[in-house]
């Protein structure tokens, strides 16, 4: 009784290791599982016969449930940033049009860089991005979205008496493990932030492929 309690324990807590212990773990797993029902079949005197197969039967179970959870734990990937971390800020226009957000709500996996204003895919995947830009209306108002430096989606206002403008848009990305998102100007382009956060860029991992 006390090998059964001893052997289920043991297959049970494999099921509540770390994902990381994956990586290297299935082999060690597999291993250990195919030495416990080796010394099951070699050792039919330890336990009763029929004990010993519901052991056995107990094993794959576990392993299979193993197996099904493990694999299907999508990388946590997300990140919110605004592009004024401190004051006020007025971007644009500038010959280097790309938008660096320095302000971090959220960057979880680490995908978005504050230093370049980049965000590279960590794995492939489908991939949720949207953004908000706001300016003066002296100059362009609005941003684009670009996919390995090329155009996807943007916002646009011309100059206007109207005071200033504010415009948002999201899209649907299916990008492969090292593409490459960020934000841009337009040519005369400006855009405008403070700590209220008005001109932002986020994005998230819907599922991987």
């Amino acid at each position: 009784m006390e090998f059964r309690a001893s052997l289920l324990l043991t297959l049970l807590g494999f099921l509540f290791v770390k994902p990381g212990f994956g990586q290297r773990g299935d082999m060690d797993i597999r291993d250990t599982i195919e030495k416990l029902i080796k010394n099951l079949q070699d050792k039919p005197k330890d336990v009763e016969t029929h004990d010993s197969h519901l052991l056995i039967l107990s094993i794959y179970y576990l392993y299979n449930i193993y197996n099904f959870f493990l694999p299907t734990a999508a990388p946590q990937i997300a990140f919110s940033v605004s592009l004024a971390n401190f004051g006020e800020i007025y971007r644009g226009p500038c010959t280097d049009k790309t938008l660096v957000f320095k302000r971090i709500l959220s960057n979880t996996g680490n995908a978005y860089d504050q230093n370049t204003g980049i965000f590279t895919a960590p794995v492939n995947g489908l991939y949720y991005f949207s953004f908000s830009s706001y300016g003066y209306n002296t100059h362009v108002v609005g941003a684009i979205l670009m996919k390995n430096a090329v155009r996807q989606i943007s916002t646009y206002d011309d100059p206007s008496i109207d005071g200033s403008d504010s415009s948002s848009n999201a899209v649907v990305l299916q990008l492969a493990a090292g593409d490459t998102v960020h934000m841009e100007l337009w040519d005369n382009g400006r855009v405008f932030d403070n700590l209220n956060g008005h001109t932002t860029f986020s994005g998230f991992l819907l599922f991987p492929m």
